[in-house]
């Protein structure tokens, strides 16, 4: 009799502890007001606190799925993608409290910091459509706050940007929620089953452009490259992940969209690496590259947790640590010697990113590339050549004393920069034992061969840049009216595709 209690007293535990955890973010946010002093504190408390709740979502034998009122209210669902997500966004949120430690932000910006991680979060359980509206708009809201936190007019009009992009998006998604209910009598995503392709199309689009993903996510690489450094390490390490999570939820749900999202994945990829590859801008590099790594995501939904803990891990600290260059011209750095202090967390984050044995990046790419199609293998392996050739960039920095040339860092870097990047790089190695079947002879063998190709294009590029410092991502596809174009494109392509794969029962 006993034994057979357990399970029920665990999970009653459970559904409390979710509920009091989703709540606290948005306490302890407000509650800084009242204890200013404590801000630091309290935000890297509810980070500490994410990270425990996580581990006990590993730890559930199986998933735990909460419905708190009925069949219209709240739908919440924690699982093992849930938990990669959420281990995710609490690292990123601690490492940026602690880079933000001796810097002078005030308690708004740690109440919205707090406040940001409890509704992606948020986002990372929902189950249902209306929720998961809420989660995503309360998000925007907040980044734009982030992005404008300088007051300066350059930050003010990008945070406006971002959230003019943000809520026209939510508008498509919002449509297409109306007649999901139209079909289903309800908000569940497992109403996507009964929905018309039209409204998966308005819904998909409205993810796929609140995540950064492929061309209707071309806002990604201007608003990143604008923001501070704590708050492009906080959108891509966490806030873009929130856009893509239910597109893998959907997938898992409805075999039909699997190979339109993984062709969008694959599609996002190619088009990041071929752009970060244009770049000269150390942070446009990192945010085009983003869009390809989300990219990667989407191409294997099935095993898109580890691989997004991964790049978010990855992503966050060179965010950081570009930060501390003294230029952000790719050129210029070339001429520049770097310390070997910050070379070496420069050079494990690329090489793990690039997919290098003994880290992260090389077990979550060996496992996405084996749950890949045969028609998408040829595509990606470019796409991870692409990958090593970016992040050469920073492997390959000058090292070493010149009287000549001016030191990388002229300035002391601050402890809190050291402890928030050793947060994250003690992420990237831990992460790694992760998936250790990975360590096949085959495996390893490609990883490098897949290192060196890049490597060598890299070196092509750098003999022979011309053509290269021509080709860049074209500015009026980032300009607003171009932005809201290229999303009406994307929805005609995609309600196009949806008519054509997406069956659906009863029509």
């Amino acid at each position: 009799m006993l034994p057979a209690l357990i399970p029920s007293l665990t999970l009653m535990s459970m559904n409390t502890l979710t509920i009091v955890w989703l709540a606290l973010p948005i306490i302890i946010g407000l509650s800084i007001y009242l204890f200013p002093r404590l801000d630091r504190y309290l935000a890297l408390g509810v980070a500490i606190a994410s990270v425990g709740y996580a581990i006990q979502v590993f730890l559930m034998p199986e998933p735990l799925s909460l419905h708190l009122i009925d069949r219209f209210g709240v739908i919440l669902q924690a699982d093992v993608l849930s938990a990669y997500l959420i281990l995710t966004n609490a690292l990123i949120t601690a490492a940026v409290v602690i880079y933000c430690w001796q810097q002078g932000y005030t308690a708004f910006f740690y109440t919205q910091t707090i406040i940001l991680h409890g509704s992606v979060n948020s986002v990372f359980l929902c189950a249902d459509l209306i929720s998961l509206y809420v989660a995503l708009e309360v998000v925007g809201v907040i980044v734009f706050l982030l992005l404008a936190y300088p007051r300066s007019d350059r930050a003010i009009w990008t945070g406006l940007r971002y959230l003019f992009i943000s809520n026209t998006a939510m508008l498509f998604y919002l449509v297409g929620t109306i007649l999901v209910y139209q079909a289903s009598n309800g908000f569940a995503f497992t109403g996507l089953r009964q929905a018309s392709p039209e409204a998966i199309a308005l819904i998909c689009l409205g993810l796929l452009t609140k995540g950064g993903v492929f061309v209707s996510g071309l806002w990604l690489p201007r608003t990143n490259a604008e923001a501070e450094a704590p708050v492009a390490a906080l959108m891509s390490g966490a806030v873009e992940n929130a856009g893509v999570f239910p597109l893998l939820r959907f997938v898992s749900m409805m075999d039909d969209l699997d190979p339109i999202i993984r062709a969008i994945g694959v599609g996002a990829a190619l088009l990041g690496v071929t752009y970060a590859l244009a770049e000269q801008d150390t942070k446009r590099m990192l945010a085009c590259s983003t869009l390809s790594q989300l990219g990667w995501l989407l191409a294997a939904p099935a095993v898109a947790g580890l691989y997004a803990l991964a790049h978010s891990l990855v992503k966050s600290t060179l965010f950081l640590l570009v930060d501390q260059l003294p230029s952000r011209d790719i050129a210029t750095l070339r001429q520049t010697v770097v310390s070997v202090p910050l070379r070496i967390p420069l050079t494990l984050s690329s090489l793990s990113i690039s997919g290098a044995p003994l880290l992260a990046g090389f077990g979550a790419k060996t496992l996405t590339l084996t749950h890949l199609l045969p028609w998408q293998t040829t595509a990606m392996d470019i796409a991870a050549v692409g990958t090593a050739a970016i992040y050469a960039r920073f492997i390959f920095l000058p090292v070493g004393k010149d009287p000549q040339t001016q030191p990388a860092s002229p300035h002391p870097i601050r402890i809190g920069v050291w402890l928030a990047t050793g947060l994250l790089l003690s992420g990237i190695i831990a992460a790694n034992w992760v998936y250790r079947d990975a360590y096949q002879w085959h495996s390893i063998t490609k990883a490098l061969v897949v290192i060196a190709i890049g490597w060598l294009v890299h070196g092509l590029l750098t003999q022979w840049p011309m053509p290269w410092k021509q080709f860049k991502l074209p500015p009026q596809a980032e300009n607003l009216e171009h932005l809201i174009g290229g999303m009406s494109l994307v929805l005609i392509t995609l309600l196009w595709v949806m008519a054509s794969w997406v069956v659906v029962p009863g029509m």
